[in-house]
């Protein structure tokens, strides 16, 4: 009672040095910054001296505060009355310059102390170093505490320990909890959470359930670090199952256990307890909680329930950095890329700065949809909030100008990385064969292996790949056969698919059904769509059909079972079988995803269907395409109507392939983009050869370079020459 000790100091008839003290202390102890302050200078306005004790109280409420200015004028105090080589005020001088970031004044003040540190000095050091992020140091200061024979206490412990999870020092840490349990101090509460918290974020669940099971009380921070530990190396069931006898022993569950829990269920991509832990955080009362509602929304967001996510996000009255975090990623990782642009977008509108897990996530979004203006603009906030020497986000980079086309600007990325990791190297080998440069990808896989780093699965679908569209088989067989002797993993579907690639491309499709013989599973429908675009290649109409039937079994609505059987006869002028399969395919109710291209001009995108009209300069791009055609044909070039999907007479299949989806996109490009600049057309399915061979005319006779990705990989057209080799 603050105010009645007053009434009483002002009622004594001779106040002293002590009364004044008592005072002030009373009122630091409480936090009362503007009185403390003011009685003690009262103090010295009326002749009494502070004590080394009155010191030690203010100081004490600086460390608790914060409060920088306050605790440097008391510093200045001390110097001038020589308190500031007391112990005890130096001791409270140190905490409150480490508590406030300023660990070199912390550390030189300590250093002065040449005689007479005791414990609560040492420990206040140690502290320090681990508050601000010296964790070595701080062990070293804990070894030097022992070696000077002073004695920790349940105050020292848990800043060393803090030290030890941070370096992940598993050793240290059991060392440390020796010296706990000779010091007495194994019972102490507070230092059984550190230990718990240790040895989980150390790895060690079974020396931290120990702790637990010793325990005298619940204790609900030792619990959560448990939860958290399990969740952290994948044992869901088991945080669930410690989750549940928390609530049977009716523990005082908090904030921090309801997110912990959350995350199991959504690794568990467990709707129906989901739900049910909802409600449970509902009537705990806990649903206004920020922390719990984000992990809310990401449990969602992990389950595909974007629905749910959203209205969750959208209910919050106070929007943070990772309610935003949490739903982008979200609908990024569940492939709806536009929306999770559009999320970014009101983000930056609301005035939250990114981190660099959602500028990883927008710009990967970005690189999927090819949004390479945005995904600048994102480089660039990435630039500015210092997110560009991140890992997560400078791999994001590289896949989006990559999958973009602008390889260039990947390298200049991949140069300037100073971590790179296999996710690194992995995406620059991808992005080098999906744009015509498989030879490349192979020279940086060897680079990737003389810098010590292990390709991993994906690595491997990237080289394949790259054999694959640079006509390479003998080295993608030698790298589908390292796999397993060599790294020790196992081929898995997508692997396959690109093998059956590989060989069906060079015609070896004897040796590729041989292959899906030796499968350990059941082939899936990304391997028999790689077969049949190969049986259109050669022609090979009995296997396609083989093909087709397989890939109908596995999903009958799949129109590209139909359709490319019916390419592939139309190319071998079997005209019957192909309508005859198109009429299979209506009567099924099986609807074939349109050719479409698009491309971006002055920030609007443009699309483009096969002999559309429906556009603004339709009339601009049917006279440009005239005219293309003409000067194409003059320099060489010849429809190549095997092409043609419909059975009809030479003229209208030569009138049918001059106006695709593709051809329009690059007479529109022609009209409206200045000389030198790059025509980038993208396109859902993969280009037509007539188209591909057109485009390699057009690059030469306009002098243009063009760059059209399709379904399957990028095409640089420059100066009659794609970049591909025509094997694509």
């Amino acid at each position: 009672k603050p105010a009645e000790a007053r009434q009483l100091f002002e009622k004594t008839p001779k106040r002293t040095a002590i009364t004044w003290s008592s005072l002030v202390s009373g009122y630091c102890k409480i936090g009362c910054e503007v009185e403390s302050f003011q009685l003690f200078y009262e103090m010295q306005y009326e002749g009494y001296r502070p004590s080394q004790f009155t010191l030690g109280s203010v100081l004490r409420l600086c460390s608790i505060k914060g409060l920088l200015s306050r605790a440097e004028q008391i510093h200045g105090f001390a110097v001038k009355t020589h308190f500031d080589t007391d112990v005890f005020v130096v001791t409270g001088l140190i905490d409150v310059y480490a508590k406030c970031s300023r660990i070199i004044e912390a550390e030189s003040l300590f250093d002065k102390i040449s005689d007479g540190k005791n414990h609560v000095t040492w420990t206040a050091m140690i502290n320090g170093y681990s508050l601000n992020g010296d964790f070595v140091r701080a062990i070293q200061c804990f070894k030097g505490m022992r070696e000077n024979g002073s004695e920790a206490n349940q105050y020292t412990f848990p800043g060393v320990l803090s030290a030890c999870t941070a370096l992940s020092n598993l050793g240290f840490g059991a060392q440390v909890h020796g010296c706990i349990v000779n010091g007495g101090f194994s019972a102490n509460v507070f230092v059984q959470s550190s230990l718990v918290d240790m040895y989980t974020k150390c790895g060690d669940l079974s020396s931290a359930w120990r702790v637990i099971e010793s325990m005298e009380v619940n204790d609900v921070i030792s619990w959560n670090a448990m939860i958290v530990g399990c969740v952290r190396q994948g044992f869901s069931d088991k945080a669930l199952s410690l989750f549940r006898e928390m609530h049977s022993k009716d523990m005082k569950l908090d904030e921090f256990t309801y997110p912990s829990v959350l995350n199991a269920l959504a690794s568990k991509n467990d709707a129906k307890n989901g739900y049910s832990l909802h409600s449970l955080v509902i009537k705990s009362g806990f649903g206004s909680y920020t922390l719990v509602s984000n992990a809310l929304i990401d449990m969602y967001a992990k389950q595909n329930n974007l629905d749910s996510a959203y209205k969750l996000f959208d209910f919050l009255v106070e929007k943070d950095l990772i309610s935003w975090t949490s739903l982008i990623t979200g609908y990024a990782h569940n492939g709806s890329h536009e929306e999770a642009l559009k999320l970014f977008c009101e983000m930056r509108v609301n005035g939250t700065h990114p981190d660099q897990v959602v500028a990883s996530s927008v710009l990967s979004s970005c690189a999927e949809l090819a949004c390479l203006d945005l995904g600048q603009q994102i480089h660039g906030i990435a630039i500015k909030s210092g997110h560009d020497s991140s890992l997560s986000v400078d791999n994001s980079l590289l896949s989006l100008y990559a999958h973009c086309g602008y390889l260039e600007y990947a390298d200049r990325v991949f140069n300037f990385m100073k971590v790179r990791n296999v996710i690194s190297w992995t995406a620059l080998i991808i992005g080098y064969a999906q744009n015509g440069k498989g030879v490349n990808s192979l020279q940086l896989y060897d680079q990737m292996i003389a810098s010590g780093v292990k390709p991993d699965y994906v690595t491997f679908i990237g080289l394949l790949f790259a054999c694959s569209h640079a006509g390479l088989t003998e080295q993608g067989q030698s790298f589908f056969e390292s796999m397993s002797t060599n790294y020790g993993i196992t081929p898995g579907p997508d692997h396959y698919a690109c093998m059956v690639d590989l060989l069906g491309r060079s015609g070896k499709f004897q040796e590729a059904e041989d292959l899906l013989g030796k499968m350990p599973v059941v082939p899936d429908a990304t391997v028999w769509k790689s077969l049949l675009a190969a049986c259109r290649l050669h022609g090979n109409v009995e296997l396609a059909k083989r093909a087709s039937t397989a890939l109908i079994e596995l999903d009958p609505q799949d129109s590209v079972s139909y359709v490319m059987l019916s390419n592939t006869y139309s190319a071998v002028g079997k005209w019957k079988e192909a309508a005859h399969v198109r009429r299979k395919m209506k009567s099924k109710g099986v609807r074939k995803e349109p050719g479409c291209s698009w491309m971006e001009v002055n920030g609007r995108v443009h699309v483009f269907m096969s002999e559309d009209r429906g556009h603004p300069s339709t009339n601009e791009i049917f006279l440009k395409i005239e005219e293309i055609i003409t000067r194409i044909k003059e320099v060489g070039y010849v429809p190549d109507v095997s092409f043609a999907l419909h059975d009809i007479n030479e003229e209208g299949k030569v009138d049918g392939l001059s106006y695709h989806s593709e051809k329009l996109a690059v007479a529109f490009g022609l009209i409206c983009l200045p000389l030198g600049r790059p025509i980038r057309v993208y396109k859902n399915i993969r280009v037509c050869g007539d188209c591909h061979t057109a485009m390699k005319f057009v690059s030469a006779v306009y002098g243009r370079r063009i760059v059209l990705r399709d379904s399957n990989c990028f095409h640089h057209f420059r100066d009659g020459v794609c970049s591909c080799l025509d094997y694509w």
